[in-house]
């Protein structure tokens, strides 16, 4: 019998110190992290306690991935989502041919590199299947700054659920000015992280990797009052289980719901698995 697992890592501020002063507020990304640790375990999974702000430090996931690559074997499944801030360093090892820089998850304490992510699903044994939902901005071809918020009338269009009134509502991305700040302070350490790694297009994964994400790389997700857009339209699509479709169908669904200016990715990495893809979402 297959084995499931689930890692749920939800960000509502992030570490000052580690980030040049900026805290990263958000509104509900621990509550993505909570909500998909619902979901997973109604479907049978083994939850791992949600990692939520201050215990999501990039130690920690790294440790936690470690521990789901060394517990699943072939025909197991791990189900990783995330729900906070995406952010950008310089790509140093080439293997991003547009905007060369590499996209992040801005974990407590520091970011975490998508090179790292993919060295670690290249720790999952042969025939895993691995589903990653990111809730976050991977903005990497964006030109000129991100708004750090939204305005009223973008609220009213984007935010089903927000009241007019409630300006300021966040997205989910690092502001630019922090990291150039952030980048600059800790070049270093990110640049010895590339260094030290394969580049993630060129990482042997055995694993099958599908991963649904809250945009594409030149637009920005938006954050919620109980959810984030992406997460709190995923679940209306999901409506507790009713819906009986395939991973690409609950793709083609949220698709349709969402702003035209936020587009959820479909992205598949590793080995080819067709009867994945076909398989109905949060089965084991």
């Amino acid at each position: 019998m297959a084995t499931g697992l689930s890692v749920h890592i939800g960000l509502n501020q992030v570490d000052p110190a580690a980030y040049d002063g900026w805290s990263g507020e958000l509104g509900a990304g621990e509550q993505d992290a909570v909500d998909m640790a619902r979901l997973a375990d109604a479907a049978g999974f083994d939850v791992t306690d949600p990692l939520l702000s201050a215990a999501a430090t990039a130690e920690t996931v790294t440790a936690t991935l470690e521990a789901a690559a060394g517990r699943l074997a072939e025909g197991d499944i791990l189900f990783l989502s995330y729900a906070g801030h995406g952010g950008q360093v310089p790509d140093l090892n080439h293997d991003e041919t547009g905007d060369r820089l590499d996209e992040t998850w801005v974990l407590y304490d520091r970011q975490l590199v998508d090179d790292e992510l993919f060295e670690l699903f290249g720790k999952f044994a042969k025939g895993v299947r691995i589903w990653l939902l990111s809730d976050s901005c991977h903005s990497g071809t964006v030109a000129g700054r991100l708004p750090e918020t939204l305005s009223a009338q973008e609220l009213d269009r984007r935010f089903r659920t927000a009241e007019p009134e409630e300006v300021g509502r966040r997205i989910r991305a690092m502001p630019q000015s922090v990291q150039s700040a952030v980048y600059r302070r800790d070049r270093d350490a990110y640049d010895r992280i590339q260094n030290t790694r394969t580049a993630k297009d060129l990482t042997r994964i055995d694993a099958s990797v599908l991963k649904i994400s809250g945009c594409q790389d030149n637009q920005t997700s938006a954050d919620g009052i109980l959810n984030g857009l992406f997460t709190g339209t995923l679940l209306e699509v999901w409506r507790d289980g009713a819906f009986a479709g395939s991973y690409r169908g609950l793709h083609r669904e949220v698709v349709k719901r969402m702003p035209p200016d936020q587009t959820p990715d479909f992205v598949q990495a590793g080995v080819a698995n067709p009867a994945f893809v076909r398989q109905r979402p949060f089965t084991i």
